[in-house]
């Protein structure tokens, strides 16, 4: 099986689980090259309503800090020549796609249609006999150090060298 080398790792952190009345409330991306990190991109969205007190226990985010930070309309730009036509790589990925793509329809009036590879799906691949394939579950499966923070830059660096390591193993197979 042949995987890309170029591509961007991808999370978001949100308000709640409806990309439909949920907002997003940090876009983490690392930008990768012949498999190794060569940029980042990361910011706190004000989302201009309360974050219940759950999330704020699940990510660290509260309303303090996303109080004077830029609304998704500010940084959908710069997000998105972060990210150019770039294959998407990230762990159950349509949740955070389909955060962003009702953002840029809603304020840039275009699709987030870039390619994508679930690392949950290349999970089920590798261990089809497992009963969860949450990202804290293939941290522990490859062998990684730490434990998952629900912070979009440091899911984004779990989620790369999760990446590594199945692509590494299903490229042996």
């Amino acid at each position: 099986m042949k995987l890309p080398k170029d591509y961007i790792v991808l999370d978001t952190e949100t308000t709640g689980l409806s990309y439909r009345t949920c907002k997003m409330i940090e876009l983490s991306a690392i930008k990768v090259r012949n498999d190794e990190i060569v940029d980042t991109f990361s910011v706190l969205v004000n989302p201009h309503e309360k974050v219940h007190y759950f999330i704020t226990q699940l990510t660290g985010i509260s309303n303090e800090m996303l109080e004077n930070e830029k609304p998704i309309e500010d940084v959908l730009i710069p997000f998105i020549d972060f990210v150019e036509d770039d294959v998407i790589i990230g762990h159950n990925i349509l949740f955070d796609i389909k955060f962003i793509n009702e953002a840029t329809t809603k304020c840039l009036g275009m699709i987030f249609d870039n390619k994508y590879i679930d690392t949950m799906s290349l999970s089920k691949r590798l261990w089809p006999f497992e009963r969860h394939h949450r990202l804290e579950d293939l941290i522990e499966r490859c062998d990684l150090e730490g434990i998952q923070e629900h912070r979009g830059l440091s899911d984004c660096m779990y989620t790369y060298k999760a990446y590594l390591y199945m692509k590494n193993k299903l490229e042996r197979k």
